[in-house]
């Protein structure tokens, strides 16, 4: 038992070693520390938009869509790089797209079928 947790282990850590998505390497934090831009609070949505690409390319990673992992990294550099056409781009300021966007993050209550309620 002990030796297929040790096999299981060392499988599980080549392979994220060898994992062709490198997350940490965009220096997100790092750019967002060194671009003037990214620090002003009225930029704050943006930097919030940033990482969760980041995060989205975390969860990518993680379930091995290494090519999507990647392509979602190069974007978040892309962006981190040049923060001026970023925030320009990122401005919508469309409240009622705002709205839904809102409303379509909240998790929703599980629908019950008619069946299942009591008679």
């Amino acid at each position: 038992m002990r030796l297929l947790a040790a096999a299981l282990l060392l499988a599980a850590s080549t392979a994220t070693a060898s994992a062709a998505c490198d997350v940490k390497g965009a220096k997100l934090e790092e750019a967002i520390a060194g671009k003037t831009e990214l620090r002003e609070s009225a930029n704050k949505q943006t930097v919030r938009d940033l990482r969760t690409l980041r995060d989205a390319a975390i969860v990518l990673e993680t379930y091995k869509y290494e090519a999507e992992c990647e392509r979602l990294v190069a974007i978040v550099r892309a962006l981190a790089a040049n923060p001026e056409k970023t925030i320009e781009r990122g401005g919508d300021t469309d409240e009622e797209k705002a709205e839904d966007l809102m409303e379509a993050r909240e998790p929703k209550a599980p629908v019950v079928p008619d069946t299942a309620k009591p008679k």
